[in-house]
This record gives structure tokens, sequence and C-alpha cells, in this order.
């Protein structure tokens, strides 16, 4: 049974959704029943978070044996001496996996209350402490160093400095308060700052607030995959196309040990500037990034003077199009605010910046695409319209091959779906993980759980035949 309900979207995107994951191939191929039982599964796994928190290790500047030590020394202290294992991945070596203890079902609720607001709550399953800006009302006479139960308002209904709240809230776990209420509301402005320490979360993971912050990147399981499967080399100019906030950036750079160039661009001026702080926190030098609307990066006319977007044709030995898209693979989430006219924006914008990453890769060129949402429209379709439309493109084999193959309902052969990668949340059965459970799990099956039980995301990987 789900310790959080199922996740809730607008009824048009229910409905839209919902016809997804019953389309007539899907049907035809598992029955109604079977059909049924993995999109309640898929609704059911969204609103819990994944069963490991994913480190990257800046490899650059530190090898795996030595953070993963330093890194298991770090949650032992934070955990109290709590045996959680650090798991190197056999086939993705540059990354660690720490198991999530949960949920804790027996969690005591205090009188005091404090209501975060939903990105905040999501924060929290993952490891995070409450920040100020976080919190939405606490209980009247909430004091510095009381001991406070925190609470997600997952549909965004509660109003700020409120004294209590009877609409839909998600009990997250207990923490102590730094601040009074007074001190939080107070009318000179925001205050920024830690506002709740936990120290009793539902789900235990840990916090990477300032823990190793040169050597670790937390990133999901999956976005590690696609820097792999892109497989830059030194010496090759990279484009990331749609780059913030710069994990696969930053990872592509590493795997290329920082020789050559990787170009980053994202249309939206902080988001290049965050790009520029990790990698110059990662002390990695080959990254230019700019801010830089991706649809038009492609340029007729060469230009002496300029090292930046636009770029003319067949000027990149390998394209990485993370692109914009719904998000309906992200977790935890409870409640999915965006509309379905949000929802269908994003296939026609895909295709756009796919158009321009097709020109401008170099003949013999790599181009991998990725989303972390689980519609079809926005993946299967996706390559189903881009083998069609451009002939120069030839679906290929992914290394390393993690998630499962490709949904059906696009049209796709058997053996194209094989070439693709989804990882699906549908395909894990358990719900939750307590200390003995983990203590009793032998180390092979932990992988293979963390290789399903991680965020909703697809991966295509193409190959540029010729220039035309």
């Amino acid at each position: 049974m789900s310790f959080f309900p199922k996740i809730s979207f607008q009824y048009e995107v229910e409905e839209y959704l919902s016809k997804v994951f019953r389309n007539k191939e899907l049907i035809t191929a598992l029955g109604t029943q079977e059909a049924e039982n993995k999109y309640q599964s898929l609704l059911s796994h969204l609103s819990h978070p994944p069963g490991f928190t994913t480190v990257r290790v800046n490899t650059h500047l530190a090898s795996v044996k030595h953070v993963k030590k330093l890194l298991f020394e770090e949650i032992q202290k934070q955990f109290k001496g709590l045996c959680v294992p650090v798991l190197e991945h056999p086939q993705l070596q540059d990354i660690l996996l720490i198991p999530v203890i949960g949920p804790r079902r027996d969690l005591k609720k205090h009188a005091s209350e404090v209501i975060v607001g939903a990105q905040c709550g999501y924060a929290v399953l993952r490891g995070a402490h409450v920040y100020v800006p976080g919190i939405v009302s606490t209980s009247r006479f909430v004091k510095a160093g009381d001991v406070v139960s925190v609470y997600s308002d997952i549909e965004g209904k509660c109003k700020r400095g409120a004294k209590e709240f009877d609409g839909v809230k998600v009990f997250l776990g207990n923490g102590i308060s730094e601040l009074s209420r007074s001190e939080i509301f107070s009318s000179t402005g925001p205050l920024k700052g830690l506002g709740i320490r936990m120290i009793e979360p539902v789900y235990l993971s840990p916090s990477f607030d300032n823990v190793l912050p040169s050597h670790l990147f937390l990133q999901n399981l999956p976005s590690v995959v696609v820097s792999h499967i892109l497989n830059p080399q030194p010496g090759e100019k990279i484009l990331d196309m749609c780059a913030a906030p710069g994990g696969k950036t930053t990872h592509l750079a590493t795997l290329m040990h920082d020789q050559g160039e990787v170009i980053a661009m994202d249309k939206i001026a902080n988001k290049v500037k965050k790009i520029k702080q990790n990698a110059e926190l990662l002390q990695l030098n080959c990254i230019k990034a700019f801010c830089y609307d991706g649809t038009r990066a492609l340029s007729v006319e060469k230009r002496e003077d300029k090292e930046g977007p636009p770029f003319l044709p067949e000027s990149f030995d390998r394209i990485l199009l993370d692109a914009p898209c719904s998000g309906m693979g992200q977790r935890p989430n409870m409640a999915y605010s965006s509309t379905l006219k949000e929802v269908t924006s994003y296939q026609p914008l895909q295709r756009k910046l796919f158009t321009v990453a097709v020109k401008l890769l170099k003949p013999g060129g790599v181009l991998v695409y990725s989303t972390c949402t689980v519609t079809l429209s926005e993946n299967e379709e996706q390559v189903a319209w881009a083998l069609e439309t451009f002939p120069c493109l030839q679906l290929h084999p992914q290394e390393p091959h993690i998630g499962g193959e490709g949904m059906k309902g696009a049209g796709l052969s058997l053996d194209q779906l094989k070439l693709l990668q989804r990882f699906d949340p549908s395909a894990v059965t358990w719900q939750g993980m307590d200390i003995n459970s983990l203590q009793d799990s032998r180390e092979d099956d932990l992988i293979s759980l963390a290789n399903k039980d991680c965020i909703g995301f697809f991966i295509a990987k193409f190959i540029k035949s010729n220039s035309k």
C-alpha cells in the first residue's frame, strides 16, 4: 500500500495520460488488466521519492574510492552510526548509490506544525533540510528550539503566514525549528538560511548541503546514463543544447578529461550563470556557456569574430538534446499542476530543437535525445517522427543499456523499441526499505533495484550517416 496518495493531475491531463497508457498497441501486447496495473503503479511511484540517492563523483579531481570513503564517513555522522552502505555501480563507474530508508511509519506527530511549499517538500523527501523561503505557515507559538512536525502543502492552497491549515497536507517528518514564528515571517523582508533542521524525516536520505561540493554532483541515475551514451572523446567539439543547470555539461567535460570543447546553451541568463558556477566549482575549463535560444542556434553565414552561437551547419562531433519537456517523470510529485495545453506544447518545441541539432551535427556524428517525462508524444513518437523526417539518421544501440526498452504505441517496430531506453518507475514492485531489509539484501539486488527505482526518463541515440 502507498504511503502517500497517488499523483493527481488536472482532469484533462489525467484523461490524456490514461489514454497514453491504455493505447491500442500496449493493450494488445499486455492485455487490459496488465496495462491498467502498470499505469496505476506508475501513478503511485511518481508520488514517492526514488529508492536511492545517486551522486556522481567528479573524477576530474578525485578517485571514486577516495570519495566513497569520505562519503561513508559523512553519512555515518549524519545518521548517528546507522550503517547504510555506499554502493559503487558496476556499469556506471563514476556514481555512488545510497539506499533511502523509508517510509518510516512509526514517527510521532507533534502539536506544533510547519507547512512548507510543495517544491520544498519534495526536496525534504530527498534529504534536504527546510530553508526559510520554503516555509508557508507555522503554528501560532513556534519558538526557536521547538520540535515541530513538517507537512507539505501539495496543492499550494495554504496562505503565507497562516497560523493553521486544514487543507490537503502530507506529513514529511519532524525537525527542530531554528527560528521563532515572528523571525520566519519577519516584516523586514524574507529571511534566508536554515529554518527547520530535519531530525526524523519520513524518508532518511543524506543531506548534501556543503558536503564535498567540488567532488560530488547530486544527479538522478538516468541523467548520468545519458552522458555515457553520448560517449564524448577528448579533443571533440560537443554541444549541450539545453544545458542548465549543468549536471550533464560538467559530466561530458569530465568524461573528455577536460580536453576539447563543450558548448553549453540555455536561454535563461540565471541558469547560464549556474552552469558557469558549476563548471568553476568542479574545476572544468573546457566548458563555454552561452545564453542563447537553441531553436536559433543555426547560422547560414560564417562570422569570423564570434566563437559562440549561432553556429554553422555540421559544427559538432556530438550533440546532447536533453529537451525541455512536461517533466512527468520527476519524483516525488504528488500534484502535477500543468494544464493539457502546457503538456502538449512541448512536442513542437522539441521538434524545432531536434531539427537544428541534426543540421549542426557532423556526418558520422552522434545525437542523443532525452527527456524526463513518460508520455509517448515527447518520446517514442518523436523518434518515429525523426526517423521519417531525417533519412540521414539511424537509431543506434545504447551502452550502457540499464533501463527498459521503449513503450509501444508510436508505431515503432520491436527492434526499434529495443534500441531505445525508457526508465519506468512502474517496473518497481516494492514500496520502501527499512534498515533490516537493507542489511539482508545482496549488493547485486540493490544495484538492480536502483536501476529501476529512479525517475521516469527516456533516451534515444542516433548516428548521422551523411550530410544530406
